[in-house]
């Protein structure tokens, strides 16, 4: 079975050597000091230019600063500017994730804006320029600050609303992610072939193969998922 490897790219620095080095999709970013944040326009078109030549995908991070995922309205519109800029410019798909917080504690998935953001990422949203195809849709690594508990219902939620994938560290990035292996296990049954659990987060050229083997996957993501020669 073919593993699809995504390397998480800081704009276009690395861009090339992941692409000679087997990568089949780009997560374009900016700030990885800050766990990522949406790239700039030139770099999102530059990028794809590049990426296409090359059948390699670029998905875009849709994400107005670093911290956590609860949003204020005026980052909510930059959100949604984020993803039709990356959809205008040919991104193959959109990463983002939108929480709330909870009456008497905890997050939970913000579907308000989660819908609204990925019907613009599939042509059903207000203000799209006509001619622009739909994307992908991942949720990001704030999958991973909800409850374990709640994480079968926000699969659910995302799958009904056409979300193709989850980015997950099956757990705290402070853990290693061979500690987190059996709750990245049960997500992958959870989920079935309804959606996408795509692991993330310490997987590393020397590990991809026995991790996606281990918990039957078929796309891993790091930012050393690729042995690079520059």
């Amino acid at each position: 079975m073919h593993m699809l490897k995504e390397f998480c790219a800081e704009n276009m620095e690395l861009v090339p050597a992941a692409v000679r080095a087997g990568t089949s999709r780009i997560e374009l970013c900016d700030n990885l000091s800050a766990g990522g944040t949406s790239p700039s326009y030139g770099v999102i078109r530059h990028a794809v230019h590049f990426a296409r030549e090359k059948n390699v995908g670029v998905m875009a991070m849709c994400r107005p600063r670093g911290g956590d995922f609860v949003y204020r309205d005026h980052e909510r519109e930059m959100l949604i500017d984020d993803v039709r800029c990356a959809r205008s410019l040919g991104a193959t798909g959109v990463v983002f994730g939108c929480l709330k917080p909870i009456a008497g504690g905890g997050l939970t998935l913000d579907m308000e804006l989660v819908r609204r953001l990925v019907e613009e990422a599939k042509g059903r949203g207000r203000g799209m320029a006509v001619g622009c195809e739909p994307v992908q849709v991942t949720f990001h690594m704030a999958f991973d600050a909800l409850d374990s508990a709640g994480q079968p219902q926000a699969i659910n939620a995302l799958t009904q609303l056409g979300v193709e994938r989850v980015l997950t560290h099956g757990g705290s990035l402070a853990t290693p992610i061979e500690q987190n292996l059996a709750h990245l296990r049960d997500l992958v049954s959870y989920a079935s072939d309804r959606i996408i659990i795509l692991p993330g987060g310490g997987i590393t050229w020397k590990n991809a193969e026995s991790i996606a083997a281990t918990l039957g996957v078929c796309e891993v993501h790091g930012t050393r998922v690729v042995r690079l020669e520059r």
